[in-house]
């Protein structure tokens, strides 16, 4: 009978004993919280690393909160590029600025980080309000899936083009290509040239001004000859 009053006993003492160590030290019995420095996901599951305020700078180009961010996955007409529909053209360049000014200006947008470029921008999927920001511009034709840096949103393309959408209603050149073009003018533009006493000259900017910088590119659309 002795052995059975001390059993309970010490069963009493642990109950106890466990009772005032949880009142003392409540901590001990909780599941530690996350560290404050831990990622955060948005709805989509994706890391969301940056947040704030929209500045749109050009059709792929955006200030989040005050920091650069590139597009990811998408590449839309440089500012001075111009794109043809039937034989008329208009600048899609600037049309595509206003179009993404339009959506995001001054709103805020949830941006997962997943490069940096050669300039040190960060490239990014940006959301507003949970809507893929990349993907709209593509499925509205304002860019076109960047397939050298990834292939997201080749599927939103397709739709774009099958509907005729933005830049997709006649003729454009590739806004990589149309860079390289441009480069390629800018080049020969600075290039010394001489007169024929031999003089070298390099040509005014009136002269730079009336050359054509994408004469000789291929339609992304139709394959003409532009």
């Amino acid at each position: 009978m002795g052995g059975k009053v001390r059993w309970a006993f010490w069963i009493l003492a642990a109950t106890v004993a466990f009772a005032v160590m949880t009142w003392l030290y409540p901590g001990t019995s909780q599941r530690p919280s996350a560290p404050p420095d831990s990622p955060t996901f948005d709805a989509t599951g994706l890391k969301t690393d940056l947040s704030g305020r929209a500045q749109v700078i050009d059709g792929d180009s955006v200030y989040v909160g005050g920091v650069e961010v590139r597009l990811y996955g998408v590449d839309a007409p440089e500012a001075r590029q111009t794109c043809a529909t039937d034989g008329v053209r208009w600048p899609c360049g600037r049309q595509a600025t206003r179009a993404l000014r339009q959506l995001i200006e001054g709103r805020v947008l949830a941006c997962a980080e997943r490069d940096r470029d050669n300039y040190g921008r960060v490239v990014a999927v940006c959301r507003l309000e949970g809507a893929d920001v990349n993907a709209w511009l593509v499925e509205n034709g304002w860019a076109i899936a960047y397939r050298r840096h990834a292939r997201a949103y080749v599927g939103a393309e397709s739709v774009a083009q099958a509907a005729k959408r933005g830049i997709w209603r006649g003729d454009f050149v590739a806004p990589w290509d149309w860079r390289q073009a441009e480069a390629r003018s800018v080049a020969a533009n600075n290039r010394p040239q001489r007169r024929a006493s031999g003089v070298p000259q390099t040509s005014t900017p009136a002269e730079q001004r009336g050359r054509c910088n994408i004469k000789g590119n291929i339609s992304y659309n139709s394959g003409r000859r532009l």
